[in-house]
């Protein structure tokens, strides 16, 4: 691993204001903390951090839990897993709506899909997507849509498929391979049919984010070749190795969807969560210190090239392997995906394996294991937040895991990092009317939103002396708050200690742009 120090220097300046004046001067802050190895709470916790929770669909894994459940089953299911993510501090859900060719929204092109109802193509009586989108945003929680590209199914059925879906309509187009059925990445017209797709949800639904996950050409079988011969043929004839021609033809997909989703709406931002090994070093000299299966070569993800031509907003590599583990260490896979994304417009964030905590190696029984990755995690300047797979293994809060997010790690909330190269203007300050304690210990905020629509939400923010006024401290950030449509805006902090405090409000645009504070009011 190479040589980084513990703590890296970040200009970083703290509010102060004057009560008599509540004027806002800048003032240069310590650094966090010093290379001794311990770790101070600006390391410990982040005012800017994505932390979301992937919500998998396929073979109903986190929701439904069931197909077949009602509308109102499936509602309060999903509504349980915001208000799960909003406890534990999160900020954004990153839910599969479209995990074989399938759909969990009315869709011109793809049939709804059998996780809701039990059976490919029948209506479950409401729109999904439309309400889990509003639900997210309800609980200011991002909402990135999941969907799987190629996969068609999860057998060889397709007597069980509806009538409109793609391998019924279009057989040629689909392969069989490893016991499922998948597109053919290197047709022109299955690149077309998965851009329309997307953009039909993009279009549609109020999303923040599109999302794919590592499938993209079929993991491979052993001694089988993914059957695409004659595909090749009729269009790698300018590529003599068939591994490039795969590769360009992924890229050709991550190229097009990413201008197509600018195009129709710059601020939703687009983002893959490849393997975890992109290339080992014995392949590849600028590979990363791994002996592992290499996704460049065996799913053919180009994933230096997707960064380096910023065709996507971020990456999320799904670095499921304990600290030290011999083959891939998850240590030097943050060390070498932070340096593959240095200098790049393109957020690094970590894919979590949630789901071994307590049920893999010895490694895995250690309740410190993911604790420390996420500790490790802060070393790295480069590393924006965090996507736990999956929700139901984060709920059950094997090891202790949960209750760690909730009472020390994600103990207060954190803003979504921004991303200047879609939108660095941030909204107008709001105006802080009130601040008064009411009954039942609460004190009761009032705001008024003069940022001319520019808003989406608010960030409250408390302090209990002038002296601890600094909007870039964790601890001061007790909530954020979606906009309601009104001009005024209400919060009532049931947090507040019979104590003296400062409340001061600021605004967040869509990309989480914020502006300067409000004026502080001082609470008795």
């Amino acid at each position: 691993m190479r040589n980084r120090s513990f703590w890296r220097k970040a200009g970083v300046f703290f509010l102060s204001f004057l009560l008599t004046g509540s004027l806002f001067s800048n003032i240069p802050s310590a650094r966090a903390g010093d290379n001794d190895g311990t770790l101070s709470q600006e390391t410990t916790w982040k005012k800017r951090q994505l932390r979301a929770l992937w919500v998998a669909s396929v073979t109903n894994i986190d929701w439904p839990s069931a197909p077949g459940l009602s509308i109102g089953q499936q509602q309060q299911e999903f509504i349980q897993i915001l208000n799960e993510a909003k406890e534990l501090n999160m900020n954004a859900v990153v839910v599969q709506i479209r995990p074989t060719a399938d759909a969990f929204y009315p869709s011109k092109l793809n049939p709804w899909s059998k996780y809701l109802t039990g059976t490919q193509g029948k209506n479950p009586g409401y729109d999904p997507l439309d309400f889990m989108v509003r639900e997210a945003h309800k609980r200011n929680l991002e909402f990135h849509a999941w969907f799987n590209p190629y996969r068609v199914s999860m057998d060889t059925e397709t007597d069980q498929l509806a009538p409109n879906n793609v391998a019924r309509l279009h057989p040629d187009w689909v392969r069989s391979y490893g016991g499922k059925l998948y597109l053919d990445p290197g047709l022109p017209e299955v690149r077309a049919y998965i851009i329309n797709s997307v953009m039909e949800v993009v279009n549609h639904y109020d999303i923040d984010a599109v999302h794919f996950d590592d499938y993209f050409y079929p993991y491979p079988v052993s001694g089988i070749d993914f059957p695409d011969d004659p595909t090749y043929q009729k269009y790698g004839a300018d590529y003599p190795d068939k591994g490039d021609w795969r590769r360009h033809n992924v890229n050709l997909l991550v190229e097009q969807l990413s201008h197509a989703i600018k195009e129709a709406k710059p601020y939703v931002k687009f983002g893959i969560s490849p393997f975890g090994i992109w290339r080992n070093q014995n392949t590849d000299p600028t590979g990363s210190d791994t002996n592992g299966l290499q996704s460049y070569d065996s799913i053919y993800c180009d994933t230096r090239t997707w960064i380096n031509e910023g065709w996507i907003d971020y990456v999320a590599p799904q670095i499921y392997w304990n600290f030290g583990y011999a083959p891939a260490a998850y240590e030097k896979l943050v060390d070498w995906w932070a340096h593959e994304v240095n200098g790049k417009n393109v957020h690094l964030y970590i894919g979590q394996a949630a789901y071994k905590i307590g049920h893999s190696t010895e490694a895995w029984d250690d309740p410190e294991e993911m604790p420390n990755q996420l500790l490790f995690n802060n070393q790295f300047a480069e590393v924006k937040g965090s996507i736990f797979f999956s929700y139901k293994d984060v709920k059950a809060n094997y090891l202790g895991f949960r209750d760690r997010l909730k009472n020390d790690l994600f103990k207060y909330p954190a803003l979504i990092p921004t991303m200047p190269w879609l939108d660095d203007n941030p909204p107008k300050k709001p105006k802080l009317l009130k601040a008064e304690n009411k009954s039942g210990s609460a004190v009761h905020l009032v705001w008024k939103d003069q940022s001319k629509g520019d808003s989406t939400a608010f960030a409250i923010y408390r302090f209990s002396s002038a002296k601890e006024i600094s909007l870039n401290r964790p601890q001061n950030l007790i909530a954020t708050v979606r906009k309601n449509g009104n001009g005024l805006q209400t919060f009532d902090d049931r947090t507040a200690e019979n104590k003296p405090a400062i409340y001061v409000i600021t605004a967040l645009d869509r990309l989480h742009n914020e502006s300067k504070p409000s004026n502080p009011i001082f609470v008795r």
